[in-house]
């Protein structure tokens, strides 16, 4: 268009002059679409933007349709939440530096885009896809894009998803009523936690899952009319579909009833026929059978527990109320062997707790599930259409259906559980338990006459014969401030037991940790993290609140703090965006503060012996606090380290000496924070990590770059903008200097602290690290090691020099 019409008709020979007969797709800055029948057309003739009325509705909206449908189909809207009233009137127009905006006739702005940058001649475009771009008139680069904004619909090559470098969330939202497009209850996502998979949610709350978006099992089928896709990368992770035939016009709708419609038009009857829905039928609402329930539509009642599983509340059960879920009729016992149950034809559970790999065998995925005592559940992800990928789950498993064909997975069982070769296994258990049963006895004597003391005296005996005064609890202030130890108050769970947040009468939160009767630690690490913590205060380290020893229940109560353990938010790709360089350089010097503490300035001098990004809590100001002392140990005058048979810790964070010959020392500890630094500067697991062009694990990486002097490709992309580079360099260096391989090389905390806070202190050249070859794949970050006693003849640690 080359000026604002003032009537239809002079627009209309207004525009045939201008345009040659041709349709305008676009707009400039000397442009204005008014709201008198005025619109532009993609240059296919496919989709129209201009102004309407829903049905039975005076409200004026800007939005798009398809042109060539004789039904008016909105696929957008953009002032949906900002209608103009019919009284009034409104124009779209491109103004400076690159804004598309609507204004009433008060030329009061209604709606707008945004923009970062400024360009020369802005335009804005209808492209042949459905997206309404703002953009320089010769750049590609694109201001602003309707597809990262839509409302109810989702196009073809639209994504689903996150783009984590901008921090934009692309998700459809219903109409509010058929006749009002202002935004509804129900939203639809591709949800990234875990293994990606699509949710529709009313409000916050999760009404339906789809399966995952690929491999077997998956709810979204091969067919003639779409193709479905899903991108994982740094950078986004999104689902699409893409069509197989131009010809063919379909689109995927949200409506006002919170119901997810597949539709495709149809030429012969001139309407819309719903392809799919979601949610289909009862068995679709999410955990509609609790946990470990499967929900069978056919059957009657639907919902039924997976075989080797029992109703938690049959009484509820038998009533219909399925929410409890079920559970094992064995419970599980790691360290006596447990073995995995093959259960087919069902949708996969919930990939909330997941993770995956995608260049595993299904046997690998098996011995890294057996491994890990907290993994669940496995089953092979086809990721690539060749037979390998990795699914693994932690915690409960919900949302679990049957399902035609359906998917296989390997639930964690009990060895009793599992036929002959269970019995057998159960046989030799058997044949143990006379020797075992001497060491358990002793251990409840102890445990008998430790807790009398406790009870008596209120006091908990240290080792070297000293009483530590501390507070202690009763169970039913426990029980009463954390709900009955409720579900929705459950924090997470260690090798340790659960952990729960409580509110005191008086207001004060509160973070109790409970031992778990079927915890591979036990009273000693109970002890032990008493004793090491009891008199411990410094700003970095959690303080220890008191504890509870009474009937069967063992029981730490610490401070509550708000944003939990720094490895829910580092690892996470979109909670990660919180954390700016400015607030992990905090993070790493209030650690390293804290390790100081306990090396050097502590009453005892204590070895954390697990340190790592789950046991680092942050405050609700980000500050860092260290935490999980059950593995500690303490030492008096100069001693500085030992040696055990029982090497217990984290791969990933152990240093060599420690997980070869079982020598620890403050150095140890040392060798832990280095990898921590690197990991919360590069926002990457050390074991976990990967690289297209070689096989090294995370400090491999990092010492690969800072030879090749590439420090700053380390750092994760969402810290581009926040970062000092002096600063970054040389927190890299640092974390170089502590996973030297030779424990003599490495700096001690009171030089990491200086070297931290003083720039003007000089660095060493750091030597190769201890641990940089490829990870180990059929261990991970949290492979517990704590009852393994490495010899130095059964494991080999080969070094590869970098290119």
């Amino acid at each position: 268009m080359c000026n604002n019409s003032i009537t239809s008709l002079f627009f209309l020979a207004t525009f045939l002059l201008c345009t040659n007969g041709s349709i305008p797709n676009k707009i400039n800055a000397s442009d204005i679409l008014t709201d008198n029948g005025e619109t532009i057309v993609s240059s296919n003739g496919a989709f129209e933007l201009g102004f309407f009325s829903p049905e039975n509705s005076s409200n004026r909206y800007v939005g798009i349709w398809y042109k060539q449908i004789t039904v008016q189909t909105i696929v957008w809207v953009a002032n949906r939440d900002s209608p103009i009233p019919e009284t009034s009137s409104g124009n779209l127009r491109v103004v400076d530096p690159g804004i598309l905006v609507l204004v009433n006739h008060t030329n009061g702005i209604v709606w707008s885009t945004n923009t970062s940058r400024t360009v020369q001649n802005p335009i804005a475009q209808l492209l042949d896809s459905g997206n309404l771009v703002v953009k320089d008139e010769n750049d590609e680069n694109y201001l602003w894009e309707s597809f990262d904004y839509p409302t109810d619909t989702l196009l073809p090559g639209m994504k689903l998803g996150w783009n984590f470098r901008t921090g934009i969330e692309v998700y459809i939202r219903s109409w509010r009523a058929s006749n009002d497009p202002s935004s509804g209850d129900y939203t639809y996502h591709c949800d990234p936690t875990g293994y990606p998979h699509k949710v529709l949610k009313r409000g916050g709350e999760v009404r339906y899952r789809g399966g995952p978006l690929s491999g077997p099992g998956s709810s979204l089928r091969e067919n003639s009319i779409f193709r479905f896709g899903l991108v994982m990368n740094e950078n986004e992770v999104y689902y699409h579909y893409e069509l197989l035939n131009d010809s063919v016009i379909s689109k995927f709708t949200l409506n006002e009833a919170g119901i997810g419609q597949r539709s495709v038009w149809v030429d012969r009857t001139r309407g819309w026929v719903v392809y799919l829905t979601a949610p289909t039928d009862n068995c679709d609402i999410y955990k509609a059978c609790g946990s470990y329930g499967v929900c069978r539509v056919e059957n009657s009642p639907v919902c039924g527990c997976l075989s080797k599983f029992t109703p938690n509340d049959p009484r509820g059960w038998d009533r219909g109320d399925w929410w409890n879920g079920c559970s094992r009729r064995m419970p599980l016992s790691c360290e006596n062997g447990d073995g995995f149950l093959r259960y087919s034809g069902v949708k996969l559970p919930d990939t909330l707790n997941s993770r995956f790999y995608q260049s595993m065998s299904l046997e690998e995925c098996k011995e890294m599930c057996m491994r890990n005592c907290s993994c669940t559940a496995y089953t092979s992800l086809d990721l690539n259409r060749s037979g390998s990928g990795c699914l693994l789950w932690f915690g409960e498993l919900v949302d679990i259906r049957e399902l035609s064909p359906g998917a296989v997975i390997y639930i964690r069982m009990a060895s009793s559980e599992l036929g002959s070769k269970g019995r057998k296994r159960e046989i030799l258990i058997v044949t143990l338990t006379s020797v075992i049963g001497i060491v358990l006895l002793s251990l409840s004597l102890m445990l008998y006459s430790w807790k009398r003391k406790k009870v008596n005296n209120h006091k908990i005996e240290k080792g070297h014969n000293k009483n530590l005064e501390l507070p202690m609890f009763d169970l039913s202030t426990l029980t009463k401030a954390t709900n009955n130890f409720s579900i929705n108050n459950k924090l997470g769970e260690g090798g340790y037991g659960p952990v729960y947040k409580g509110l005191m009468e008086e207001g004060q939160e509160i973070a109790v940790k409970s031992l778990s009767k079927t915890s591979h630690q036990g009273v000693d690490e109970f002890k032990n993290e008493v004793i090491c913590t009891a008199k411990l205060q410094h700003r970095n380290l959690v303080k220890l609140l008191g504890c509870c020893i009474q009937k069967e229940e063992n029981m730490l109560v610490y401070e509550y703090l708000t944003n939990k353990s720094l490895d829910l938010i580092l690892y996470d790709p979109v909670k990660s965006m919180l954390l700016d360089w400015p607030t992990r350089f905090n993070i790493i010097n209030g650690i390293a503060r804290g390790l100081m503490y306990l090396h050097q300035d502590s009453r005892l001098r204590i070895i954390h012996r697990d340190l790592k990004a789950s046991n680092v809590l942050l405050d609700s100001d980000m500050n860092p606090k260290i935490s999980d002392f059950g593995i500690a140990r303490a030492f008096g005058g100069n001693e500085t380290g030992a040696k055990t048979k029982r090497v217990i810790g984290t791969y990933g964070y152990m240093s060599p000496e420690y997980a070869v010959d079982g020598v620890f020392s403050v150095k140890s500890d040392v060798f832990s924070f280095g990898v921590l630094v690197l990991e919360i500067i590069s926002g990457k697991k050390n074991r976990e990590f990967s690289h297209r062009d070689h096989s090294l694990n995370l400090l491999g990486h990092a010492w690969m770059l800072y030879k090749e002097e590439k420090p700053l490709e380390l750092v994760d992309s969402n810290l581009r903008s926040t970062y000092i580079i002096s600063e970054v360099i040389r927190a890299i260096h640092i974390g170089l200097l502590c996973v030297q391989e030779c424990p003599d090389d490495r700096p001690n905390m009171s030089s990491v602290v200086l070297m931290l806070s003083n720039e003007s202190v000089l660095l060493s050249q750091p030597k190769h690290p201890g641990f940089f070859t490829g990870r180990q794949t059929l261990i991970t970050e949290n492979s517990d090691v704590r009852n393994a006693a490495i010899s130095t003849n059964k494991m080999t640690v080969t070094m590869l020099l970098p290119r």
